[in-house]
């Protein structure tokens, strides 16, 4: 049993079920983040954990109670929300000790809370200023300070940071994660943002369709995607995904697939379980970084393989440079080191780690293992 348990939960409205069987179990302290793309289900689940939407069937529970039946206001959370939801006539300092004066807490016991808080998110200055004075991350910041302020059992955190500009939401990002390391409390976080993800979290859960699609760390996730979603949607760039067929030669398996120019690339296969997929066609899922020039392939590998393709575009990005090809009939993307010299429409020698190899079934898409 976890800190906060989510067992065979289910949403529907009236015959659409929009959430399906879900059994997620969160320890004390844990950062989980549910991440998907829109209307896969995670702000439902959410919603449901706070109480805002009623669980269709199965149970919530936090600390071992039962939360199906328990109000909002009595379950012992606190929710940051996208919009910030702060009030306008209200002062940060006033925004930040409402719950607690709803609750019944003294005057000078809030003050000192809200000061603490304040002093913890480095906006003290701020607290006689109204919302309508702060910038979108100051009042971030206030909306947090509102939910810390209480000392809940679970944070809920509903995509706190997509209003923010770029820059902001890098900074805001790396905040939330000191605040969750310097007070370990268990965090449920909401966000369609895959880097976000894998940066935050402890734990994640990958969500499509309304099912939960993988729950593991984020190196579980990305270094082994259950599927062929979950491959394409965590990573940025995202996972090259492209047809291949297994052969076998000497008790070992070799991936073929067609190169743009009509010639055939071929790649040895270290794992052995492999070798029993003779004549089997797959989808072969290696990550960018492990498709690149020679003398920036990992050295450490024992499966470094290369291939002759023809370059289709470059994308210089600063510290590297993405090399586009196409394998199999699909655009591949490597990275390359940023001082390569690489050319589009030249024939560039792509080093291939297959030790980071993935093979997916194309009629299920579900792993091959």
């Amino acid at each position: 049993m976890g800190f906060l348990d989510i067992k065979n939960a289910t949403k529907s409205y009236g015959t659409v079920q929009v959430l399906h069987e879900t059994d997620i179990s969160v320890e004390e302290g844990e950062f989980l983040v549910l991440v998907g793309p829109s209307g896969c289900g995670k702000s439902t689940l959410l919603n449901m954990i706070a109480g805002l939407e009623e669980v269709t069937s199965g149970e919530i529970a936090i600390r071992g109670k039962r939360m199906n039946e328990v109000k909002p206001a009595d379950r012992n959370i606190a929710m940051v929300f996208q919009s910030y939801a702060l009030y306008p006539n209200m002062n940060v300092g006033q925004n930040i000790a409402f719950g607690l004066e709803m609750h019944g807490v003294a005057k000078p016991e809030r003050e000192k809370a809200v000061q603490e808080v304040a002093e913890l998110l480095q906006i003290t200055q701020l607290l006689k200023r109204k919302p309508g004075q702060l910038s979108g991350g100051q009042r971030q910041r206030v909306a947090m300070g509102r939910a810390l302020v209480r000392d809940p059992d679970v944070f809920l955190f509903d995509e706190p940071l997509s209003n923010l500009d770029a820059k902001l939401r890098v900074d805001m990002r790396t905040e939330i994660k000191k605040l969750h390391q310097k007070l370990g409390r268990t965090i449920v976080y909401v966000t369609h943002d895959q880097i976000e993800a894998l940066t935050l979290s402890t734990r994640i859960a990958v969500m499509f369709g309304g099912y939960v699609q993988q729950l593991g760390t984020p190196k579980e996730i990305y270094d082994n995607p259950a599927n062929m979603f979950v491959a394409g949607f965590m990573g940025s760039p995202s996972m090259n995904l492209f047809p291949a067929k297994l052969s076998v030669s000497d008790g070992k398996a070799i991936a073929n697939f067609q190169l743009a120019d009509g010639g055939t690339g071929s790649l040895p296969v270290p794992d052995p379980a492999m070798a029993r997929n003779d004549g089997r066609d797959v989808i072969l899922g290696i990550r960018p970084e492990a498709i690149t020039d020679p003398d920036g392939a990992d050295r450490n590998s024992n499966a470094i393989y290369q291939v002759e393709a023809r370059v289709e575009v470059t994308e210089p990005a600063g510290s590297d440079t993405f090399v586009v090809t196409e394998f199999g009939g699909k655009e591949v993307t490597g990275r390359f080191r940023a001082d390569v010299d690489v050319a589009p429409a030249r024939v560039q020698t792509f080093a291939i780690n297959m030790e980071k190899a993935v093979f997916f079934d194309p009629d299920t898409e579900e792993r091959v293992v």
